[in-house]
């Protein structure tokens, strides 16, 4: 298949507010090295990081000394954001074999390989090289996973990051059947994938949510639903959670401790409500407690990920769809919170 020479796309320019986000008709088509293949994008799901990523959040300075990426590697402009991406393989390198041509695939977020080259510290896509909010991206042919589902393109790109980062999250805690997971930001992208996935394992799932969005959770599977604003120890009481998966962080932080059991595990991937927490740590070393920061995936999470869409142990969660041309419009209802699961943007 002859790729053309130029695609529409959109580009992050700088680090700053909507504004900072450029349509562009005239972006070179990427071309593939020996081990890439090219994807057309179909679907790009919006996410916490590109917004993180473009408002320089990342960053523990002023935002201007390089750091704002998730690896803390400085970020190069003008950049292709988008880190969720299904689409088919167009074309592919040299030494892929070319009956991919045509593969429907999702391109797992973790970048281990780029160039042809093994990367020392593991990139994001969309974040340290080029992702899916143009018509097409370029990706090493290991990231390109064959998908076979009866979704839709829109559905499966509400996966990728999300639902990796809640597997990952699952995997390093290491949740068994059983136990009793807490799930804060239970009704955001990762923190409604986490709930899917730990009631996939067997666990018993309290979610953290607004009440207007308590039903819809619970319907999801969740045995019991803790208002957002509420402390967990006054709602729970002490040591009643096996595993905490936290995606908010903020002032009532202590308190997901107080709730652990002694041995419990807690592992956090984000802090949408601050990132600053104060930690006793009497409670750490004398109940036992072990953390887990969660950001690189695990070799087998993805491909667990995989498989698990394919045999529909997990579904897709899309609350909203937009052209890519109004991506601003995407995050600005993206930011409202007014919604359970992912907003996904059209590229077809």
């Amino acid at each position: 298949m002859s790729l053309p020479s130029k695609m529409n796309g959109v580009v992050l320019t700088g680090h700053g507010g909507p504004e900072k986000l450029e349509w562009r008709d005239d972006l070179p088509v990427p071309t593939p090295g020996a081990r890439d293949v090219i994807v057309k994008v179909s679907a790009a799901a919006v996410n916490n990081t590109d917004i993180n990523t473009r408002t320089a959040w990342y960053s523990k300075g002023d935002g201007e000394s390089g750091d704002a990426t998730w690896s803390g590697e400085p970020l190069s402009f003008p950049r292709v954001q988008g880190i969720d991406v299904c689409g088919y393989i167009a074309a592919v390198g040299d030494q892929v074999d070319p009956a991919r041509v045509g593969e429907r695939v999702l391109i797992e977020p973790c970048i281990r390989e780029a160039d042809g080259k093994i990367l020392d510290t593991p990139w994001f896509f969309g974040s340290e090289c080029d992702g899916g909010f143009a018509e097409y991206t370029r990706v090493a042919a290991r990231h390109a996973y064959p998908i076979n589902s009866n979704l839709s393109d829109l559905e499966l790109a509400s996966f990728p990051c999300s639902y990796s980062t809640a597997e990952n999250m699952l995997t390093r805690a290491a949740v068994k059947s059983g136990e009793t997971v807490l799930v804060t930001g239970a009704s955001g992208g990762v923190g409604s994938a986490a709930v899917q996935l730990a009631l996939a394992r067997g666990a018993r799932v309290l979610a953290v949510t607004s009440a207007g969005k308590a039903g819809k959770l619970k319907a999801l599977g969740a045995d019991q639903t803790l208002d957002r604003n509420a402390d967990y120890l006054s709602a729970l009481g002490a040591e009643q959670v096996d595993v905490v998966i936290d995606l908010v962080a903020g002032p009532k932080w202590p308190s997901l401790l107080d709730v652990l059991r002694p041995g419990g595990r807690y592992a956090v991937a984000g802090a949408i409500a601050g990132p600053q927490v104060e930690l006793d740590v009497r409670t750490l070393y004398l109940k036992d407690l072990s953390f887990f920061g969660c950001t690189v995936l695990e070799p087998d999470v993805f491909g667990n990920l995989i498989r698990r869409i394919e045999r529909a142990d997990i579904a897709p969660l899309v609350a909203e769809t937009y052209p890519l041309r109004e991506i601003g419009a995407a995050q600005q209802a993206f930011a409202e919170k007014g919604y359970i699961g992912k907003i996904v943007l059209n590229l077809t």
